[in-house]
């Protein structure tokens, strides 16, 4: 098992880096194992561990350093042609199933319907405020005269104003569809959170069956410039920063916004069953998205698999707690509008559905960073086993897991923070809070998602440590490969 001297290796001298000539020798300075605790010098594991097998054992360091400097740079080696030939049994197959998925399923848009006029399901357009007048509440009937659609407070009506108030008298122009160049009368209460200015561009309702002084109101400002100028600073940052790599990713993102509102949605109000649904296209952007920003190779390849384990472990779980709790989905009034244009939707499998696909983007980043955490650590010490490699990766994988949760958690969290806050306005205690329907959803999607979060994990690393361990491919001269096997040798030796 102790290996005999070995004279340097000339053709591997120029792949050497000038400056690392002296680091050889260093780690295997009272360090028979060659390994060093200091992130500094995990560029050199794999040299130094070649350099250390013959220092260690009385060898002169000089020619053993040349060897093991040999494979302690450059790019891991890619997995053997068997090894992918694996890979790809798997996975081809799955893409070919989703993409036959997405053909069966593709709604063709979605269906059309007669508008309510409730909610969202109104006839909407654009507006601007041409002028505003100050008037005394008291001279303009707010009973008759539409406001800014805020709803009034509780236990007042909507037409009251304080007796010696000033109320704004806004006169809108609608700037789009068949009425445009129409004007009406907006009415503006001092007390409503949303004020008019002159000059600001609105969203109108339109209420066709209303006496015509009341089919026009504003429900809404235009926002579009601020969000499409805050968009761009993102994308421009985004490519800045990762250049190519950014770019593919919001090539990806586009992509992921296309599988959702041109398939998914309308699926879904077509009446296909929602978790299917999620399940075809949370697949979909996956290979996409993953493949687009990582490259089609091995280790997206154990990403894609670390992810699709994940995903399928929260739709298990996920469909066993919300059968379990009675979840009917349907708890606000948006999800009752869409119980109520569309019966036929399965309301507790959109529930589902959204769980999956919104655990989805948390899932991608960890089975990503673990996947790759394990390749770099193969690359600085490609004597490691599997085992070595699963230990290594799985301590930087629990504080990405603590990180995440928490990430995770809080999200929700906050998106339900006017709700916790009416609650705790109610003086509700916390077991109350959380058996209402409304927060016991978000309880049930915020564990659902942890749990395979925290799974995809382990799942990951071990699929990531047996892939790069395993049948690694021969060098053509045969000489870069042979340190990595006798320090495996070494290894089970000990």
């Amino acid at each position: 098992m102790t290996p005999s001297p070995q004279p340097p290796i000339e053709h591997t001298e120029p792949h050497g880096h000038n400056g690392h000539a002296h680091a050889g020798p260093g780690p295997s300075d009272g360090h028979p194992g060659g390994h060093s605790d200091r992130p500094s010098d995990s560029h050199f594991d794999g040299g130094s561990r070649g350099a250390s097998d013959g220092g260690s054992d009385g060898h002169p360091p000089g020619p053993t350093h040349g060897h093991g400097h040999s494979h302690g740079h450059g790019p891991a080696a890619p997995v053997s042609k068997h090894l992918r030939k694996v890979i790809a049994a798997v996975l081809i197959p799955f893409a070919v199933a989703v993409f036959v998925g997405m053909v069966v399923l593709w709604p063709g848009g979605a269906p059309g319907h007669e508008r309510t006029g409730v909610g969202f399901d109104r006839q909407t357009q654009q507006g601007v405020v041409v002028s505003i007048e100050q008037v005394d509440c008291k001279s303009v009937n707010a009973a008759q005269v539409p406001t800014t659609g805020t709803p009034a407070a509780p236990g007042s009506s909507g037409g009251q104003a304080a007796p010696s108030g000033e109320c704004k008298k806004a006169t809108v122009e609608v700037t789009s569809g068949p009425d445009k160049g129409r004007t009406f009368v907006e009415v503006v209460q001092p007390g409503a959170p949303r004020q008019l200015e002159d000059g600001q561009e609105v969203v109108v309702a339109y209420a066709p069956d209303a006496p015509r002084d009341l089919q026009y109101s504003v429900i809404d400002v235009n926002r579009k410039l601020p969000m499409a100028l805050l968009a761009g600073i993102f994308a421009v940052a985004v490519v800045v920063v990762g250049r190519m790599r950014g770019l593919f990713a919001l090539v990806a993102l586009v992509v992921s916004f296309g599988v959702l509102t041109l398939f998914i949605l309308p699926a879904i109000l077509q009446g296909s069953n929602p978790l299917v649904v999620a399940v075809v296209g949370a697949s979909a952007i996956m290979l996409i998205a993953l493949y687009m920003c990582h490259g089609l190779t091995a280790r997206t390849s154990v990403a894609v698999l670390g992810t699709l384990v994940s995903l399928l472990l929260i739709g298990l779980l996920g469909s066993g707690f919300i059968d379990w709790a009675f979840l009917s989905g349907n708890t606000d009034d948006n999800t009752g509008l869409i119980h109520g244009l569309y019966p036929d939707i399965d309301m507790s499998g959109l529930l589902l559905a959204g769980v999956i696909i919104g655990s989805l983007g948390v899932l991608d980043d960890v089975t990503v960073t673990q996947t790759s955490a394990v390749w770099e650590l193969h690359h600085a010490d490609p004597s490691m086993g599997p085992r070595a490699l699963y230990r290594a990766a799985i301590r930087i994988g629990r504080d990405h897991i603590a990180s995440v949760v928490n990430t995770l958690v809080l999200a929700y969290a906050g998106a339900a923070l006017p709700l916790l806050l009416l609650f705790s306005i109610a003086n509700s205690s916390m077991g109350s809070v959380a058996n209402s329907e409304l927060v016991a959803e978000e309880i049930v999607r915020t564990l659902v998602g942890s749990i395979g979060l925290v799974a995809s994990v382990p799942v990951t690393t071990v699929l990531a440590a047996l892939v790069v361990s395993a049948d690694r491919p021969g060098s053509p001269a045969g000489a870069p490969a042979a340190g990595p096997v006798r320090g495996r040798g070494r290894r089970r030796k000990r």
